[in-house]
């Protein structure tokens, strides 16, 4: 409750009186659920129920309380807690918070202004000790935006310039401060193997190393051997500390740390998830061919042009990141190659999420997976992409991803289905808090409308 006042008033701050009385607007028409927060259980009742996990409830009710949902079902068979809100959400579409699976939220705000990018570091190729966690402006008006269309959590990564750019992390689109909205601070971290990150601008004087595909996968060898053998360092140690103890001799001297190696670790041991990235069939298969040498434990990104190696794509058993498909072919591909990608992904068997890639676009995520229908992909599973398959990627699905009795209440009320360019979010639900259903877009056409 108190967070979600603090956030009313920061948000009212700056956003005059179009932005203050839309604010108001929002309040009246749920019942004044933003001020209930979590307090008090509220009920969503009437509306089309998309649950994701156990199909479509034409007339249901979600009751949620604490942050969570207590309830789900037909509005008829759901009881209403006493001394419950109860939102009329008859004709409206209900559905859980959509998942964006790769981002820039929060590492940008003006792409033209230097001093409000920290997308990457690029001193150095190899920077797996880099935390997108540190970098994130939780205040950015961009965020907003994004939440306006129905999208509660996302992963926030750095750009790819760098083949070892740093850690991703996962965020709720809510909350007082950076420390609140991180649900989850070093959750993946991006393998890029695309080309783009090779040190060749320039002229050949000015280039640096690796400025060759051959001089990139030679560097991330040499990383992942040098992690290997740091580990084995500090095994040593420990074992010889042990030792000592045991034997009550001095203790002998530490290893020097190496945040880089050290970082490396968890992904070596198969503890955390490689995010693979690779457009081309050769750099998937040097890419893959890398991750297995080191037994990486991934999931593949960016392989929109790798089409004749799709059914070797299959045969990994891995999900794959897709987006956005709105990408023009290249000369030897068909015209549908990457808008039907995701269709042909999905009949080998492989499970498919959505991604913006993107901080200013993470909007149109929904809008991308009702594209991907119309070249194929059946509907359920574009609603899966950005729902639960998220979720079950990113180990969050005994939380998100679905309306299921004791996830979280992150849930979306808007006026169509959720895939459809013409739906109108109407209230989006944050752990239970109606968040306000406003933006700077919002605050800009309103001024400028009169």
């Amino acid at each position: 409750m108190k967070n979600q006042v603090s956030d009313l008033r920061c948000q009212v701050s700056g956003i005059g009186r179009f932005g203050l009385a839309l604010l108001l607007g929002v309040t009246v028409l749920f019942g004044n659920a933003i001020a209930l927060g979590q307090d008090k259980a509220v009920v969503l009742r009437g509306g089309k129920l998309l649950t994701i996990s156990h199909g479509v409830i034409e007339s249901g009710a979600v009751v949620f309380q604490g942050g969570k949902i207590t309830a789900v079902g037909p509005a008829a068979s759901v009881n209403v807690p006493s001394g419950a809100q109860v939102v009329d959400v008859t004709g409206m579409t209900v559905y859980p918070g959509l998942i964006d699976s790769e981002t820039n939220l929060g590492l940008t705000e003006i792409s033209a202004e230097n001093m409000t990018n920290d997308l990457v570091e690029m001193s150095d190729e190899i920077m797996p000790h880099m935390h997108t966690a540190e970098a994130f402006h939780a205040e950015s008006t961009l965020i907003p935006v994004a939440r306006m269309n129905g999208i509660t959590n996302a992963v926030v990564a750095p750009t790819s310039e760098d083949t070892l750019p740093g850690q991703d992390s996962f965020i709720q689109l809510s909350g007082a401060s950076a420390t609140e909205m991180l649900l989850i601070r070093d959750l993946a971290m991006p393998l890029n193997f695309t080309g783009d990150e090779r040190r060749n601008k320039g002229g050949f004087d000015k280039r640096k190393f690796p400025s060759t595909r051959m001089g990139l996968a030679a560097q991330l060898r040499q990383a992942f051997l040098d992690a290997q053998d740091y580990k084995s360092k500090w095994g040593d140690y420990d074992r010889k500390k042990s030792d000592a103890a045991r034997d009550k001799k001095p203790e002998p001297s530490a290893p020097k740390r190496d945040l880089k190696l050290e970082a490396l670790l968890p992904y070596l041991e198969g503890k955390k998830t490689i995010v693979l990235a690779a457009n081309g069939p050769s750099d998937l298969e040097t890419a893959v061919s890398l991750a297995n040498e080191f037994k990486l434990k991934f999931v593949l990104n960016h392989i929109s042009h790798s089409q004749p190696m799709l059914d070797y794509v299959a045969s990994l058993k891995v999900p794959v990141i897709v987006g956005p498909i709105y990408e023009a072919p290249k000369e030897h591909e068909r015209y549908d190659a990457v808008y039907s990608l995701p269709a042909q992904l999905y009949k080998r068997g492989v499970k498919v999420v959505f991604a913006s890639y993107s901080a200013h676009n993470v909007r149109n995520l929904p809008d991308q997976a009702g594209y991907a229908t119309a070249f194929g992909l059946p509907y359920d599973e574009a609603l899966k992409a950005v729902t639960l398959n998220a979720a079950e990627v990113w180990g969050v699905a005994d939380k998100l991803g679905s309306l299921d009795v004791g996830k979280m209440a992150n849930v979306v009320v808007a006026n169509g289905d959720p895939l459809d360019v013409k739906t109108d979010v109407k209230q989006v639900y944050i752990e239970g808090r109606a968040v306000p259903m406003t933006s700077r877009q919002v605050w800009l056409r309103d001024q400028y409308s009169k």
